[in-house]
Formats: C-alpha cells, sequence, structure tokens
C-alpha cells in the first residue's frame, strides 16, 4: 500500500506520483492541454500555416507546448507532437487537410510494407523540441513525452486515416495476421526508438496512447495491445529505467486488469468510460492511475463540473493519482472552466 504523504512530494509532484508517491492533492495535467482551446495557440498555428509545419518547427512546438504550463501552472507538461510522426518516419507521407484528420499515404492496405523508404531524420525536430522545451520549464513541472501504441498507429498505417470502428485493419489483421505482424514489429522497433530519444533528450517521463484499444475483441486485444506494449514497455525500462512509462488504453473497459498485468506499465491512465471506484479496485495495489474526468463535463462547466471533479477525487483515498481528463480536451472548452477545474483539484 502506497505511503500517503504531504504535497508537494519533493521537487516534481507529477514525477513523484508516477514513482508511487500519494500526494493528498493530485498534480494535474490534460490531455491536448496544448491546443485549439487556447487563442495564443490558435494565432501561432495561422502563423505557421498547419499543423505539421508547426509540429516539425522546434522553437514553435516548444512554444505551444510551453503555453498551458505558463498559462495554467500544470504539473505537466505534454510534448506538443502528434502520434503519426512514427509512420511519417517509417516512410509514408503525412499531412493534416483543413477541417480534416490526418491522412497517410499509401495505405498499407493496398501497399506492402516492404515498399516504404524509412526517413527517421523526420524524427530529428521532436528531439529538438525536447530539448527546447527541458530547457525551459520550471523546475517544479515533470515533462511529458509519448508515442502512439502500436494498435492505434497501425489502424491509421492500413487505413490511412481514422475510422469509426477500426474495420479495415481488423480485418486485415484477421485475413494476413503475417503481414499484419510485420507492421506491428515495425511500429515496436521504432517506437522504442523514438521514446528512448525523447527520454534522452529531456523528457521524464513517457506515455503510451492506444486511443482506438476498445474496438478489438479479446483474443485481438491481447495479440495487438497486450503483447506489442508489453514488448516496448520492457525494452524502454531496459534502456531508459528511470524514466515512468504511463498506459493509456482508452476503450479497455473490463480489459483493463489483464492490460496492467500483462503490459506491466508504471501507471494506468483511465478513459471517461471507466468507473473509477471499479479502477481502484480491480488494479494492481499501489499502481498510479490517471484520469478520468469526462471531457464533455469540463465543456459544460458549472455544477456538474464540480461534481465530476469530486467524484473523481474520491475514488481513490489510498491510490497514487494524477488527476486529468479521460480523453482530450474540447477546442471549444472555456478557458474559465479550466480554471475552475484547477482551482476545485487544488482546494
Amino acid at each position: 500500500m502506497s505511503t500517503p504523504v504531504e504535497a508537494p512530494y519533493g521537487a516534481k509532484p507529477l514525477l513523484g506520483v508516477l514513482k508511487g508517491r500519494r500526494l493528498d492533492i493530485p498534480p494535474m495535467w490534460l490531455m491536448r492541454q496544448a491546443g485549439r482551446y487556447l487563442p495564443e495557440y490558435r494565432a501561432l498555428r495561422a502563423e505557421k500555416g498547419g499543423f505539421l509545419a508547426l509540429a516539425t518547427d522546434p522553437e514553435a512546438a516548444a512554444e505551444v507546448t510551453l503555453q498551458p504550463i505558463r498559462r495554467f501552472g500544470f504539473d505537466g507538461a505534454i510534448l506538443f507532437s502528434d502520434i503519426l510522426m512514427v509512420p511519417w518516419a517509417l516512410g509514408q507521407d503525412l499531412s493534416f487537410g483543413v477541417g480534416e484528420g490526418p491522412r497517410l499515404t499509401p495505405r498499407l492496405v493496398d501497399t506492402a510494407l516492404g515498399m516504404l523508404e524509412r526517413a527517421p531524420g523526420r524524427l530529428e525536430p521532436v528531439y529538438a523540441t525536447v530539448a527546447r522545451v527541458a530547457g525551459a520549464l520550471p523546475p517544479e513541472t515533470t515533462f511529458l513525452g509519448f508515442a502512439g501504441s502500436p494498435w492505434t498507429v497501425a489502424t491509421y498505417m492500413v487505413n490511412g486515416s481514422g475510422s469509426k470502428d477500426q474495420g479495415e485493419t481488423r480485418s486485415f489483421a484477421y485475413a494476413d495476421e503475417q503481414a499484419f505482424g510485420e507492421i506491428i514489429d515495425a511500429i515496436v522497433e521504432l517506437t522504442v526508438e523514438y521514446l528512448a530519444r525523447q527520454i534522452e533528450a529531456g523528457v521524464e517521463a513517457v506515455q503510451l496512447f492506444d486511443s482506438w484499444a476498445g474496438s478489438l475483441s479479446p483474443e485481438q486485444f491481447d495479440r495487438w495491445v497486450i503483447e506489442p506494449n508489453a514488448r516496448i514497455v520492457a525494452r524502454l525500462r531496459e534502456r531508459c529505467p528511470e524514466a515512468p512509462i504511463i498506459g493509456f488504453p482508452k476503450g479497455a473497459g473490463a480489459k483493463l486488469a489483464a492490460y496492467a498485468a500483462g503490459v506491466a506499465p508504471d501507471a494506468i491512465g483511465l478513459d471517461e468510460t471507466v468507473d473509477p471506484v471499479w479502477a481502484d479496485a480491480v488494479l494492481p495495489t499501489g499502481m498510479p492511475v490517471q484520469g478520468n474526468l469526462d471531457p464533455l463535463v469540463l465543456l459544460t462547466g458549472g455544477d456538474a463540473l464540480d461534481r465530476g471533479v469530486a467524484r473523481v477525487l474520491a475514488a481513490f483515498p489510498e491510490r497514487p493519482h494524477i488527476f486529468n481528463l479521460g480523453h482530450g480536451i474540447g477546442q471549444h472548452t472555456p478557458i474559465a472552466h479550466v480554471e475552475r477545474l484547477i482551482a476545485r483539484v487544488r482546494g
């Protein structure tokens, strides 16, 4: 059982919680905290002319990463980048159309992985961004890097874009398990290197985003979520043993305990559909959790926000907890609601 301590713990409260310390006032950050709900972000993105131009400009990407820290004083800064940097480095072309989601070409449902020409140099601006941010953050702020988990990244690589049910990728994985396994293996290999390089450049912890984990059957979940994420965690831990790893299998639901046991991350992120009281009961004793306020409650604000915050805070009386949303902050979220959230969490 974890030992409660008074906040703040040491110089970096969030990093302390990731290492198993429970604080009476949980540290907090928000997924997509550097994004379109901030006027300063919108202005910089318009100046740079698009998402990819912004994400690959180290000076601009560092500025975006720092914007919510300056405005809100969150306990964690999350690197400004995208989970599709890995397929871009694996040789697919990446674009972000105005008003559209990201596009990858050629689609791997039509083109063999071996036909792609690797371009690892495309990741160099990310490492440069990390170094800039690491030198500019307040000393109490924990710097978080990230990557997409193999299943989620593969859904975009196979289909070329996002989809409602990942049906084309799921069918591809059933129809040609060997070819799909090669895609997963390539993502695992590059992701370990990518995250290790982020850590070497200055991030202190990393998160694996599996945004589409909830679309899989139990058998596919074991094969394409648990197994490849476990490989990443084990290999990254060998290479960078001091950096905690957060696993975020969105939509895992009842498979969350199996994920925790099989992947063995240092902490688990809970999406907004998970009952936090249930999660506290089924997850390993002392494993830190992160989450899980519904982003729509934050958008709504008022009494609904206050009640939602209170429920999350009450769910983890003894477990190390990082307050966060169950997914990313919505672009239309009023800044006043974020300020109210911070005041409620910090008491």
